[in-house]
């Protein structure tokens, strides 16, 4: 009587490596769309958020209240990369200054006549002319909050 062979039942070393192979491949192809996908959330939880601090500005406005700043407001939000919102009322101070910081657009003209209101985006810094390297990132209210979106878009 002939003893049958031994089957195995398990996959070779070669079958192994290509399946590591391919999903190595899938995951450099997900991860950045991945990580575009939570920016674009980010972005667009920011863009809420000015919308809601613009509300309540405006409100304080109206009431001839302005806030000096976010606090006064009672506003203490932090942006979704975890950084504090700007505010900076252009108004005019009440010695009848008015603030030269505002941020600019790249003709270098200011981008508000009553508030600048952002977030610094996911680089955590700004600079005032939204063409600027370190300005291209940032949630920006513009043109007295008719425009709510990136500094780039702009």
């Amino acid at each position: 009587m002939r003893s049958k062979p031994c089957l195995s039942r398990g996959f070779t070393l070669v079958e192994l490596m290509l399946a590591v192979a391919i999903l190595s491949i899938l995951g450099a192809i997900a991860i950045p769309f991945y990580d575009g996908y939570i920016n674009e959330a980010r972005i667009s939880t920011a863009i809420k958020d000015i919308r809601q601090m613009e509300l309540i500005l405006d409100d304080r406005y109206l009431d001839n209240d302005p806030p000096a700043t976010l606090a006064d407001a009672g506003i203490a939000m932090t942006d979704p990369w975890g950084n504090p919102y700007r505010y900076l009322w252009l108004r005019g101070n009440p010695d009848g200054s008015v603030n030269g910081n505002r941020r600019r657009d790249k003709s270098m003209n200011p981008v508000n006549t009553d508030y600048d209101l952002y977030s610094m985006g996911a680089d955590g810094q700004t600079q005032k002319q939204f063409v600027a390297a370190k300005a291209r990132d940032d949630v920006v209210r513009a043109n007295d909050g008719d425009f709510i979106g990136l500094a780039a878009d702009h």
